[in-house]
């Protein structure tokens, strides 16, 4: 008996630790996008391109970061 009331009450005094993992998809699914997007738009600058590599890197960034988070999330439902 007093084994499960040790369990219950470290299960109920840290309620984001199932969270957690998840906390972090968020920030990486938005760096990768901003990232490859500043990297689209340096290039345009410097190839006079625009908008054309800024698109591209840009999309290229959605879904490198849709990627890496459908990824994570899958790896951690295992």
């Amino acid at each position: 008996m007093m084994i499960e009331d040790k369990n219950s009450k470290n299960s109920s005094s840290n309620p984001f630790k199932d969270y957690a993992p998840y906390l972090g998809l968020g920030v990486q699914l938005a760096a990768s996008i901003v990232i490859l997007l500043f990297i689209g738009i340096w290039l345009d600058g410097k190839f006079d391109s625009s908008p054309y590599l800024t698109l591209v890197f840009s999309f290229l960034g959605i879904f490198t970061g849709m990627y890496h988070f459908i990824k994570s999330v899958t790896r951690l439902d295992k």
